[in-house]
């Protein structure tokens, strides 16, 4: 008997394998389902925690936006006042002198104008610079200070050879900011550079004035005023959406120049964003838009209990090409009316919508 004890004793410690008895087999299935009801608790603990996190991501999204805002309005409302003021009542000066205001339409502005406006300026600089006993008589055309206006800017002589211009920008036929630009010369054959303006200082001034000012003075002139007048009109969108849409909207961020554009609409069922980008300054119409659509809650599985790899999503967002097309043709106030009231419409097909291509 003792030698068939030991005999399985040396069989057991070689073989190094436990005969299982019915108990432990239930244990181990049972050690096994509170693993995986562990490692789901913990995949929807896990999906809770970033729903948190992303949640204050976006709160303190909203302050950075905020101080954005608030330091876009103090820069554009503090820079170069004191300038503004001076070459306003220096304008309002030398529109007070004329005795004749031009109205330019088409090929009337043209370089050989601003040549001759350029011409008188530096011929009534050199008169006044002259000693009294030399002086020459003063061209009686310069003694009216002819105002030239095309489009909207206004071409002044001011004094000390220099050519003001200023730009007067509206919206939806109305007014709105005037701004200036003064262009000077040492003499009439050399060319003319900026020499103090009040455009704000987030558009690229200089940049156009090293393109264009020394070969195309009147592209130079032309230019300035329209990407003025396009970001006028950019800004006044902007403006007016919020005044008009503003509680529901989340997350608007706009960039100095307005030319980007962002925000978000969201309600319990959808989720949307939009992104509006202007290729070109001179340009109030976006370039390039993106409009998304997001199921709300889109990342939490469908079927609970099962597998995350195996569990059905929600639907992924959604490009609403419709929504793009009206942000493109029409002005963006009006363009999201329209979106808003066709996302009513369709706000029971949001959970069936297919995924964006």
């Amino acid at each position: 008997m003792d030698s068939d004890l030991d005999e399985y004793s040396r069989k057991k410690s070689s073989t190094g394998r436990k005969r299982s008895v019915p108990g432990d087999i239930m244990y181990k299935q049972l050690e096994q389902y509170r693993g995986r009801s562990r490692s789901f608790a913990g995949d929807v603990s896990f999906m809770q925690d970033d729903d948190t996190r992303l949640e204050t991501t976006r709160a303190r999204l909203s302050i950075v936006l905020k101080k954005h805002e608030d330091l876009k309005e103090r820069l554009s409302r503090d820079t170069d006042k004191m300038t503004f003021d001076r070459l306003q009542k220096e304008f309002e000066l030398a529109r007070a002198s004329q005795t004749e205001e031009i109205f330019l339409e088409g090929e009337q502005w043209n370089d050989g104008l601003l040549a001759t406006i350029r011409e008188r300026v530096h011929m009534e600089a050199d008169r006044k610079a002259m000693p009294s006993q030399e002086s020459i008589p003063p061209d009686p055309h310069f003694l009216g200070k002819i105002t030239y206006r095309t489009g909207n800017k206004v071409i002044c002589c001011l004094e000390g050879a220099r050519i003001g211009i200023q730009y007067e920008t509206s919206f939806a036929g109305e007014p709105c900011e005037i701004y200036h630009c003064v262009l000077e010369s040492k003499s009439f054959l050399e060319k003319m550079t900026v020499a103090e303006h009040t455009i704000p200082f987030f558009l690229p001034v200089r940049e156009v004035e090293n393109d264009y000012l020394s070969s195309n003075a009147i592209k130079f002139i032309d230019y300035i005023g329209d990407i003025l007048q396009t970001y006028v009109d950019r800004r006044e969108q902007v403006r007016v959406l919020k005044e008009l849409y503003g509680n529901q909207i989340k997350e608007l961020f706009c960039s100095l120049s307005c030319d980007l554009i962002e925000f978000v609409v969201e309600n319990p069922i959808c989720r949307v964003t939009f992104s509006l980008r202007y290729g070109d300054l001179n340009s109030s119409m976006p370039s390039k838009i993106r409009v998304l659509t997001w199921p709300v809650n889109s990342r939490v599985p469908l079927a609970a209990g099962k597998d995350d790899a195996a569990s059905p999503m929600r639907p992924g967002p959604t490009r609403l090409h419709s929504a793009e097309e009206a942000l493109r043709l029409t002005s963006l106030p009006e363009a999201f009316a329209e979106i808003i009231l066709d996302l009513l419409q369709a706000e029971p097909l949001c959970l069936t919508l297919p995924s964006a291509t």
